[in-house]
């Protein structure tokens, strides 16, 4: 348990410890490992101290290090991950729900990136946290003579906290030192745990008597912009918008938009899909990555019954659909926790106006557990498609920490059959899982009917019948620079629902993780079988022809330590393809000379050779990408691509930022080629375009 210090005005904010108001606040000094040894002390002392005022909460951070000139220091830019560098994790959970709560993540030249931890689920990507929700907060720090220090203001307006007595907020702090590939927490410090397990958070108390901390923010927005799409005349819009945040109490926030433009949003990296299924892009929409765990509705591997990115977004094309305005209510009540949002959008090219409904609710049971339902109501323009209705129940239930049972049922309502045959439009599954230090298990059933069709959702296929068992044994094992050796195996098999075979895979894999934060990543054998009854298209006129297809691959894959300035890794895979061969070689390296600039490059090439007409060929995927930093608020970004499979084209990218005042900004951005990728099968070509804009957003409290 840690207690704050009231004190009458804020502490000076300088990255210092300094000022003399922070020694009226008891030192934080109890970490422990997480990794690598979880429960043993730190290599490296860390003390954190906590004061408030009527209007936030400050906290004053000391990382001692023994050798300060082998601290890692790269990153200014914003919200960009920070796993490269040295820094240190601070966890709110100001309902003191133990399900959820923010995260203000800062290295030592004072970059921040925040985000959400929801249901005690991080990142999409493995990260400790949600990066779509921005906060507003400030936040200093220094490199000295015994380590680094960081001073961190959080106003209470940002954590919509309006209670005033006897406060008590569950807390965790992670600290992350780089050249160690070391973590160290206050609270959770179990390896199969972590900062997201908001349930082992600890506590802070004697915040008392503050003022009402409500969240209310306006942020208008301008954009004037050139765009020119092919085979359309250039356009000239001059328009603008407004987004409204606002509490409702401490547990609900209301969000509205209205003429939602996505102009500042980062461009997808361009895909070459080798499967006869959809590609799951994640979303990088503002709008709809704030609170985004909310409405999160898992149904297995990347399947999701809610996908944002159907919203606003032409899955083929890639185009962007306009919105006219939607809103958003998220939070509590009580035990329950409620996402309700709805979206509207205008017609636009073959795209015909459409609303989209959704809720999402879920009532929490015991730690990490819930049962919750989700309803989607999708109408349309078009006459032969009017409406999608897509309702379902899940539940998680976990049991003695580390055994986990997860279960939906889920069912579509349309005028359309997708699959022109009889069969159910529904989605059942369900998975038993198990995690510890040396083995992590799952083994799941699900039955997709050929007629289930979540318009708003992502499902790579349907039609199946799946069964799904995957062993990863962990050993740590006492070899100098090896932290630990995994060995998985799994097995699919998901034959269609009438019993056919349709597909089937068996892995072995061997992986290693170093101390210094290298690993490889090899599969022993990978053996596919399955069945296309579609013509597969793979590279402009090549087609594989229907046929059931069984052939093996195996797969190398090493990346190097991540404690220098200069990162690489590649990926080899060979073997068998669809009555042919196939070798895919990947490498991207990175390097990182100075906190102002970082450059990386990859390439990806496929060669192909297939016992069909023009069936040997290579395709090559290539990007660069430059960031250099003027300082923290001011940061320019490029980025060029090159795609030979269709339209052999050069895309290009270039944003100016500048965060002028905390959550307000300027961008300047031109786009050549596609900002948003298709997420369609067999790769279809994407619309191309020319788009040069300036966007000035400012936000305010009134």
């Amino acid at each position: 348990m840690a207690e704050a210090a009231r004190v009458d005005h804020a502490p000076k904010l300088d990255g210092t410890l300094d000022d003399p108001l922070w020694q009226l606040a008891k030192p934080i000094t109890d970490f422990r490992q997480k990794e690598p040894y979880d429960g043993q002390p730190p290599t490296e002392k860390t003390e954190v101290r906590i004061l408030y005022t009527q209007k936030g909460a400050y906290f004053g951070i000391h990382c001692y290090d023994s050798e300060p000139s082998r601290i890692v220091a790269t990153e200014l830019r914003r919200d960009v991950s920070q796993d490269l560098d040295d820094h240190f994790e601070i966890l709110i959970d100001s309902n003191h729900n133990r399900r959820g709560g923010y995260v203000f993540e800062i290295n030592p030249l004072g970059t921040q990136s925040d985000g959400l931890i929801v249901e005690e689920q991080g990142a999409t990507d493995g990260g400790d946290f949600d990066r779509g929700w921005d906060g507003v907060w400030t936040s200093e720090a220094r490199i000295t003579a015994d380590g680094w220090t960081a001073t961190i203001e959080i106003p209470f307006t940002t954590l919509n906290f309006t209670k005033s007595n006897s406060v008590i907020w569950g807390l965790n702090l992670k600290r992350f030192i780089r050249r160690k590939n070391e973590e160290d927490l206050w609270s959770a410090y179990r390896r199969t745990f972590g900062i997201t397990k908001v349930s082992q958070a600890g506590e802070l108390t004697g915040i008392t008597e503050i003022g009402s901390g409500r969240l209310f923010i306006v942020k208008p927005y301008g954009l004037v912009q050139y765009d020119k799409q092919t085979g359309q005349d250039p356009k000239f819009p001059l328009t603008g918008g407004l987004d409204i945040k606002y509490g409702i109490s401490s547990n609900l926030v209301l969000n509205l938009t209205g003429n939602t433009d996505f102009a500042d949003t980062e461009v997808d990296l361009e895909p070459f899909n080798l499967t006869p299924f959809k590609v799951f892009i994640p979303e990088k929409r503002q709008f709809f990555l704030e609170n985004a765990g909310v409405f999160n509705f898992d149904i297995g591997d990347q399947d999701q019954l809610f996908f944002s990115r159907q919203i606003g977004i032409d899955p083929v094309t890639g185009q962007q659909v306009p919105i006219n305005g939607g809103a958003r209510l998220t939070g509590t009540i009580g035990r329950t926790e409620l996402g309700i949002m709805d979206v509207d959008t205008r017609s636009s090219g073959p795209n015909p106006y459409a609303n989209y409904a959704v809720v999402r609710l879920k009532e929490s049971l015991w730690s990490g557990s819930y049962i919750g339902v989700m309803g989607i109501d999708k109408r349309s323009g078009n006459p032969q498609d009017s409406f999608n209705q897509t309702g379902g129940v899940d539940t998680r239930l976990v049991f003695f920490k580390d055994w986990i049972v997860d279960a939906h049922a889920a069912g579509t309502n349309s005028p359309v059959n997708i699959s022109g045959a009889s069969g159910s439009a529904t989605d059942v599954g369900a998975s038993l899982s198990y995690r510890s230090n040396w083995l992590d298990g799952i083994v799941e059933r699900r039955k997709i009917g050929p007629n289930f069709n979540p318009e708003v959702g992502f499902i790579e296929r349907t039609d199946s019948n799946e069964t799904y068992g995957d062993l990863t044994f962990k050993i740590r094992p006492k070899i100098t620079g090896v932290r630990e050796l995994q060995f998985e195996g799994f097995i699919l098999h998901a034959p269609d629902t009438h019993n056919q075979v349709s597909t089937q895979e068996w892995q072995g894999t061997f992986r290693a993780e170093f101390n210094n934060g290298a690993y490889s990543d090899d599969d022993i054998a990978d053996v596919f079988t399955q069945r296309i009854t579609t013509p597969f298209h793979i590279y402009k006129n090549v087609f594989i022809p229907n046929g059931l297809y069984h052939f093996t691959r195996h797969q190398l894959t090493y990346g190097s330590g991540q404690n220098h300035r200069f990162t690489y890794n590649f990926f080899e895979r060979w073997g068998g393809y669809y009555a042919g061969t196939l070798n895919e070689f990947r490498v991207r390296v990175n390097y990182r000379p100075t906190a102002k600039f970082s450059i990386s490059a990859s390439e990806t090439w496929d060669r192909f050779r297939l016992p069909l007409p023009n069936g040997n060929f290579s395709v090559v995927l290539a990007s660069l990408q430059a960031n250099y930093s003027f300082n923290r608020f001011l940061t320019f970004t490029s980025l060029i691509q090159m795609d030979t499979s269709n339209t052999q084209a050069v895309s290009a990218n270039v944003r100016l930022r500048y965060n002028y005042r905390p959550d307000s900004d300027l961008y300047i951005i031109y786009n050549v080629g596609t900002q948003f990728a298709s997420i369609a099968p067999a790769n279809p070509p994407q619309v191309r375009e020319t788009r040069f804009a300036v966007k000035w957003t400012y936000s305010f409290s009134p």
